[in-house]
């Protein structure tokens, strides 16, 4: 027997076709967009710009969590969303008007990093959650079990008490775990904390395809990202070597001249470091560039560079900086390390470890990597006939 579809049939049909098409081409742009480049916060963007983009999934918020076996946490890595309507209503009408698709927000990023800079952005990148079994935060939970988690008004007031809940304050949200190697290696969160639509099956599913790709995109570029800091780090203090070094200069002012942004350069030698080598001999010397460079490592932002320029002498090239605030985080680091007790630091003319600083800012100190360098360094040199253990600018 023939059976004939009905108008209805028919209808469903094309609806459901029409909605694979989309679905595949948005997939299909998110997985071309990955396949462009290893660094892993532009991967991290070109994929929150899938789950968010009115082109893409349509969410308001989107945000990725990575895990970090060492520490044993869940750190915000970043998060896309407007903060409040009217924050919303303004970028959503912009990319109206431009008649911005996925991939022209994705090159808008990759032009400027702006994109991303925003508070909630910043508020993401300082979430920081245990991963463990006993008392699991609602994260630790979607980590140890592998498993998407949708969470409705109904079931959603059992975790009113989590860190994630209150920090975005959902009445709606998805939590999609992103795999590699059958391991979960991050989180992808999503809710529509704006407008209140509610998260249909067909969007969850889509989420989970685009996560699995995600995984996948993210572990190659942590390997690769491994690749890179093992060439071209210093072997002892595990910062970025010279020749790096260099390489990041020459990046970052093409990237500062075509954004139009400041960047700073500061140039760091060690107060009679000859001394502290001479007396107590090279081992004790290397325990204690070791130990420096940590230290500068952890009291820098993660914007910017810190490497090892040679010998007792460190550089840290300040993106989106101008000089006035280079200044104040010389200061701080010149201040922490003044603090920090080195072993047998008393040995030196003041008893402590500290350090000298001079300061060049692009572009009114110079426009080429070379005339930073030289700026940087004539006032370092300053700051060492000033007496020493001081900024110079």
């Amino acid at each position: 027997m023939l059976h004939f579809m009905s108008m209805d049939d028919i209808r469903k049909t094309k609806q459901e076709l029409e909605r694979t098409k989309v679905e595949l081409g948005i997939l299909y742009e998110v997985s071309n967009a990955m396949r462009t480049t290893l660094k892993l916060d532009e991967i991290l963007y070109i994929i929150l710009t899938g789950v968010t983009a009115h082109t893409g999934l349509g969410f308001n918020r989107a945000l990725l969590f990575l895990v970090n076996e060492k520490d044993g946490l869940i750190e915000g890595r970043m998060g896309i969303g407007p903060e409040s309507g009217e924050e919303a209503n303004r970028i959503w009408s912009q990319i109206k008007q431009e008649k911005m698709g996925l991939d022209d927000l994705i090159d808008a990023h990759k032009i400027s990093n702006n994109s991303v800079d925003s508070a909630f952005n910043r508020q993401v990148r300082h979430l920081k959650f245990p991963l463990r079994e006993n008392n699991a935060s609602l994260l630790a939970m979607a980590v140890l079990d592998g498993m998407p988690l949708y969470l409705n008004k109904e079931n959603i007031c059992a975790y009113r008490q989590d860190g994630a809940i209150q920090f975005l304050k959902s009445e709606e949200l998805v939590v999609v775990p992103l795999r590699s190697k059958e391991k979960v290696s991050g989180l992808i969160l999503a809710d529509n904390f704006i407008t209140k639509k509610p998260i249909s099956k067909d969007e969850i599913r889509m989420l989970i395809m685009l996560s699995n790709q995600a995984g996948l995109a993210i572990e190659n570029s942590r390997l690769y990202e491994k690749t890179v800091t093992h060439a071209n780090s210093d072997y002892l203090t595990e910062l970025w070597n010279h020749g790096y070094f260099q390489y990041l200069l020459q990046k970052e002012l093409e990237k500062a001249r075509a954004t139009k942004t400041p960047l700073s350069l500061m140039m760091m030698d060690i107060d009679d470091f000859k001394i502290y080598n001479d007396v107590l001999g090279h081992q004790f010397g290397d325990r204690m560039l070791k130990k420096l460079s940590l230290l500068l490592k952890n009291q820098s932002r993660q914007m910017d560079h810190v490497c090892r320029y040679g010998g007792e002498e460190f550089t840290v090239i300040l993106p989106e900086t101008e000089k006035k605030e280079a200044f104040l985080i010389a200061e701080h680091l010149r201040k922490e390390i003044e603090k920090h007790v080195f072993i047998h630091e008393e040995i030196m003319p003041n008893k402590k470890m500290t350090v000298s600083t001079g300061i060049a800012s692009f572009p009114e100190d110079g426009e080429l990597p070379s005339a930073l360098i030289t700026s940087s360094d004539k006032k370092l040199y300053e700051a060492k006939r000033r007496g020493k253990n001081n900024t110079c600018i």
